[in-house]
């Protein structure tokens, strides 16, 4: 594997981890990022020992030792960042929601495959080892025939009107937040297991605090807690806090699931229930090692990790033995390890979602709000 060079553009949460993903590959160099304006280059600079960090990522688009960017800023300048990289001929890893809507995505996909470029949606989630072991559980038919799927992603770091983040408004977040933001991810997960595409929904959504206090200064996610009363400023809102989707997957299956970021509790509650004619599985992202199997007429289990137990095909998606939880963070290096694997060599199969299946999910999103809005049935 030859060494490849790659810019971060963002260096908020998830600009974070995906600058520590990306240094476990060890033939991918994190050369350079960009910072908000907000941030300081030079401390940045220092705390990642990165000597090019600049708040102009122009600069680092129009450097041609760069093959690849990831964008992890909010939502707005994903599509401008992406056509400017693309056109500039790097290859592009994106945060989702992909875009500000479903034809903002289908421009970057168009140009990604005008200009041949390997292009991928992070939905990291797909990566969790146990998983894959229940993709090729499905595809075993150790399920059977799939018939009822359900589940949840949510969250309580928004549970107070004195918690704010970029996501909140539509301005820099795109018209939807917590179906865009984690719903995103429910969807996307159901049918990369179930291999089923969602074909029609019916949706509810809920502004909880129809107003919040913003803080006076930019914060990182999750880090809302910390200020005091006279830190805000009030502003109205105009993105959901819950959603409850109905949705049908082909001629058969049947299922709901919910997202909410006003949930007390739930830090991170991204749990799916697939169940099929023969069994079914139900698996949560705080307890990411295990998964409960159901059966009818013997007695359930709880599996836990252990790639030498794993579907073969499944094992491959574990770089640690039995007993060695594998996270989050690992979730983002085995989605890296397979983009910069094709970068490295163009004829290596894709194994990671690519920019389709981010238009594919900003379609489900906009059906979502046209959905609620109508009260009534659409098709996906």
């Amino acid at each position: 594997m030859r060494r490849i060079r790659t810019a971060v553009l963002g260096t908020g949460f998830m600009g974070k981890v995906h600058t520590e993903a990306i240094r476990r590959l060890g033939n991918v160099d994190v050369v350079a990022l960009a910072a908000s304006s907000g941030r300081s280059p030079e401390a940045l600079a220092e705390s990642y020992c990165i000597d090019n960090v600049t708040t102009d990522w122009k600069k680092l688009i129009a450097d041609e030792s760069i093959e690849a960017v990831h964008i992890c800023t909010p939502n707005s300048l994903h599509h401008p960042m992406a056509m400017a990289a693309l056109q500039a001929g790097k290859h592009v890893l994106s945060e989702k929601p992909l875009a500000m809507s479903s034809k903002e995505a289908a421009d970057m996909l168009a140009l990604a495959k005008k200009k041949k470029l390997v292009h991928a949606t992070n939905h990291n989630l797909r990566y969790y080892p146990m998983v894959q072991h229940v993709r090729q559980m499905v595809k075993n038919g150790e399920l059977g025939d799939i018939l009822v799927v359900q589940g949840t992603y949510s969250q309580d770091w928004l549970l107070y009107d004195t918690d704010f983040n970029w996501r909140i408004t539509k301005k820099a977040n795109g018209p939807s937040r917590v179906v865009g933001d984690i719903g995103s991810h429910w969807m996307d997960m159901i049918q990369h297991l179930t291999g089923l595409k969602i074909t029609a929904l019916c949706a509810n959504t809920a502004i909880v605090h129809k107003t919040r206090k913003k803080p006076k200064g930019s914060i990182e996610t999750f880090a809302g807690k910390l200020l005091s009363p006279e830190d805000y400023d009030e502003v109205k809102i105009d993105t959901e806090d819950f959603a409850a989707v109905l949705v049908e997957l082909g001629s058969r299956c049947r299922g709901a699931y919910t997202v909410s970021q006003v949930s007390a509790g739930n830090k991170n509650r991204f749990q799916f229930e697939i169940y099929g004619t023969k069994c079914g599985v139900s698996w949560n992202q705080e307890r990411p090692d295990e998964l409960w199997i159901g059966h009818r007429n013997s007695p359930n289990q709880i599996i836990v990790k252990d790639p030498s137990l794993m579907a073969p095909a499944a094992q491959g998606f574990a770089d640690l033995p039995g007993g060695h939880s594998e996270g989050y963070d690992d979730s983002h290096k085995q989605l890296f390890k397979r983009f910069y694997a094709k970068i490295a060599d163009p004829s290596v199969a894709i194994d990671y979602p690519t920019f389709e299946d981010g238009v594919r999910g900003m379609t489900l999103i906009e059906r979502v709000l046209e959905s609620s809005k109508k009260r009534a049935w659409v098709k996906a």
